[in-house]
This record gives structure tokens, C-alpha cells and sequence, in this order.
């Protein structure tokens, strides 16, 4: 017999929180049990709707471009350089004048709170304990103001286009930002149109959140999801609802965001939005090199190289393959960010390796959310920053910029593919 949801309800306060990672104890017991990322992403259906976790785990058509955006990555192998002797890699960065603990970052993801309440400031929280960056969607499920205040001197600020009225949205989120100590602001390129998602559709929420009879027996057979919206409140977009009015719903917001959001930005935008920004800008979704140079050349302080983890059009070039290309046009006038198919540090040094000064991840940290509740990014970020570690001493190399010069050899490929930097 099903429970009903009043006696599920009532009976979540019985169940014990879940710890976050606060030792090496309990960062062992979890690396038994999840020693790499895709044991987080078996594990992660069992802990969310499956409505919740197909949102956010799904690509565009058939996910032909997030099985490319991995398989560009695993075809990538070190050839390493033996006989040194140190220990675990030094993976500190600096980027944009600030001090970061690893090279590895928070991508930004809509909706986040969806797949488990409360996610946008867990993961900030976690970004700030290990001193990497995060970057908030503006489709996020909470404010810029609160995630800086968790975030103090990590938190980051991604942007979509508002034209209406003379870009006054846009205005106004960057006045925010300014007033708030945002540390970068990413302006995105890559959504020209909104494209299908096939498993999103399927799984009923791709025109808001209507609840069906399967959808509420998914939530009422996933007891920690109910008990996450109890500590953290019902999945809201918080940074557009003060744009909608302080009491609209999900599907209000919704709504007004697919009538006031639109398009990618334009060069125009990119140079207007230059001039009123005084921080680190960063233009994402860059994966072609003329873009590249047109970008540096409007003055902006980073390129983030990204399909958009391949849930926008399933037919774009992985953005590691992109990266080389890109790396040799700007010769240094821009900080490179990278997305789309990072799962691990190792994917993170392949990055890093061939040009990159930071290697966002998405999906791997959504999964983490899924399967360990409050304390999965925690435990996904350490154990990401531990396997770069790894990766920049199994190359030889005993710093990232020794990183740099080490030889990836692309699988099935001629010996003329062997690529460096």
C-alpha cells in the first residue's frame, strides 16, 4: 500500500540528517563506497525524483553531444615523464588576481534546486570551504546576495540576455553583483534559441512543474528529497522571482522568464555590458577561435569554452576539441575557462594540459546532490581536487605550469595528432 504523503510528511523528522564530509574518516568511508564520480551518478536516481534528476541530468535530443563531450575527453591520455620524485601535484591557482585552492569550478546549472532543495547554497558553501570558484545561474534558486554571503571570495555571477526595456534586468543584476562583491560576471553566448531536451520532456516538467499522480509517488518514495525541502524550503528561482514579485510561484517566474529571457548576447551587448562592468568579465559557450579574438578584442577577461555540456544542440564540437585551437589565438590576452564533459580531476588536468586555467564542472556535482544529499559536493570536490593532484604527479609534473608541457596523445589518431603546449 502507498504512503500518503500527510503520514510521510509527518515521520521525515525521524530520519538523521546527513553529515557533511568533516574528516579524512569519513572521506575514506565515502571513497569506498564512491571512489570516482560515475558511482555517484548510479547512485544518484535512487535519490531524487526521477523527474528531478532526468531534468537535470538530460541533454538535448538523444544525448549524442554529452556522450561526445566524454568520449573527447577519454580518448585523451598522458604521455608521462618518470624518474623525479615528489609528492601529490601543487594544484593552487591564481586567476584574475585572486588566490583559488584548485583549478577546478562549479559550473553554472538552472533549476539546480530541482534536483535537490537547497543546492545552490550547498554547493557555494562547498566552493568556499576548498577556496573554488562557483558560479550562480541566473535561473538559480537563490540570490546573488545570498550565495556572496556563503561565498564570500568564490561566488561568481552567470547572466542570460534581458532586452526589454533597454536591457533593465541586466542593469540591475549588475549593480547587484557590484553591490553584493561578486567576483566575476559570466555573460552567455550559446542560447540562441531554446532547444528540446528529450528526457526533460519525457519526464513531465518541461513547461513548469504540474505535479501528476506518478510524479508525487516519485517524491513520496524519495523520504530524504522531502526531508531537504523541510531544511531548505520548495525549489524556487530566487534570483528572477524579485523581478516577477515576492510572492510569484514557480510557474509564474517560469513564465515570465521565457518571455522576458531571450537569445544569446550579441556583440553590442558584449561591449555595452564591458563598458558598466568594472570587474573580471567572462563571455561563455566561446568554441570558435575568430569568436575568441573578437571577444579579447572588446576587452573582456576571460572565454569560457563550452556547448553548454551539450544540452542546448546536440551537433557542436566537444569543447576540448575546441580548446587548442582557441589556446593559440589568444597566446594569453584572456583567461580560459573550459565545461562540457568534466567529470573527474583527471578530466580537469586533459584541460588544463592543453590551455585552460580552470575546468568547470556540472553534472558531476548534480550527481553528488542526488546520491549524498548536503554533504555530495563537499565529497565530489575533494575527491576531484585529490584525483588532479594525482594526474599533475602521475605526468611527472610537480606544479600546474609543469602541467602545461606535458604530451596528450589523442587514441586512434596518427602520431601527427600528438598535441602539447
Amino acid at each position: 500500500m502507498k504512503p500518503s504523503m500527510v503520514s510521510l510528511m509527518s515521520s521525515l523528522s525521524t530520519l538523521p540528517p546527513l553529515p557533511r564530509v568533516a574528516s579524512s574518516a569519513d572521506y575514506l568511508a565515502l571513497h569506498s563506497r564512491f571512489p570516482t564520480t560515475t558511482y555517484l551518478r548510479r547512485a544518484a536516481p535512487k535519490g531524487a525524483p526521477v523527474f528531478a534528476y532526468e531534468f537535470g541530468d538530460s541533454g538535448a535530443g538523444d544525448d549524442v553531444g554529452i556522450a561526445h563531450n566524454w568520449s573527447a575527453f577519454d580518448a585523451l591520455k598522458f604521455k608521462p615523464r618518470y624518474g623525479v620524485v615528489h609528492g601529490p601535484g601543487e594544484v593552487s591557482t591564481t586567476l584574475f588576481g585572486q588566490s583559488y585552492g584548485a583549478p577546478i569550478g562549479m559550473s553554472p546549472m538552472g533549476g539546480l534546486s530541482l534536483v535537490w532543495p537547497g543546492a545552490d547554497l550547498i554547493m557555494a558553501r562547498a566552493a568556499q570551504r576548498m577556496r573554488t570558484p562557483y558560479t550562480l545561474s541566473v535561473a538559480g534558486g537563490a540570490t546573488i546576495e545570498d550565495i556572496v554571503r556563503v561565498a564570500p571570495d568564490v561566488a561568481w555571477m552567470q547572466m542570460y540576455r534581458f532586452a526589454n526595456n533597454d536591457h533593465a534586468i541586466g542593469w540591475d543584476m549588475l549593480r547587484r553583483c557590484q553591490e553584493a562583491g561578486v567576483r566575476a560576471v559570466v555573460m552567455t553566448l550559446d542560447v540562441p534559441v531554446r532547444t528540446t531536451r528529450s528526457r526533460e520532456a519525457r519526464s513531465g516538467i518541461a513547461q513548469g512543474f504540474h505535479p501528476t499522480p506518478r510524479m508525487l509517488w516519485e517524491i513520496a518514495t524519495r523520504p530524504r528529497w522531502l526531508l531537504a525541502i523541510l531544511r531548505h524550503g520548495y525549489p524556487r528561482f530566487e534570483m528572477l522571482r524579485g523581478y516577477v514579485g515576492p510572492n510569484a510561484g514557480t510557474n509564474e517566474v517560469i513564465r515570465f522568464a521565457r518571455r522576458e529571457m531571450g537569445g544569446g548576447f550579441s556583440w553590442e551587448d558584449v561591449a555595452r555590458y564591458r563598458d558598466r562592468w568594472k570587474g573580471p568579465l567572462v563571455l561563455k559557450g566561446v568554441l570558435h577561435p575568430e569568436d575568441a579574438e573578437k571577444a579579447v578584442a572588446l576587452g573582456v577577461d576571460g572565454l569560457w569554452i563550452s556547448n553548454h555540456g551539450g544540452r542546448q544542440i546536440e551537433t557542436l564540437m566537444p569543447s576540448i576539441e575546441c580548446l587548442p585551437a582557441i589556446a593559440a589565438t589568444v597566446r594569453g590576452r584572456a583567461a580560459l575557462m573550459l565545461d562540457s564533459g568534466v567529470r573527474s580531476g583527471h578530466d580537469a588536468a586533459k584541460a588544463i594540459a592543453l590551455g585552460a586555467d580552470v575546468a568547470f564542472a556540472g553534472k558531476a556535482f548534480l550527481w553528488s546532490l542526488a546520491a549524498l544529499g548536503d554533504r555530495g559536493p563537499d565529497y565530489a570536490l575533494e575527491l576531484m581536487i585529490d584525483e588532479l593532484r594525482s594526474a599533475v604527479a602521475q605526468t611527472g609534473a610537480a606544479t600546474l605550469q609543469g602541467l602545461r608541457g606535458a604530451q596528450l596523445w589523442r587514441l586512434n589518431a596518427a602520431p601527427s595528432m600528438l598535441m602539447s603546449t
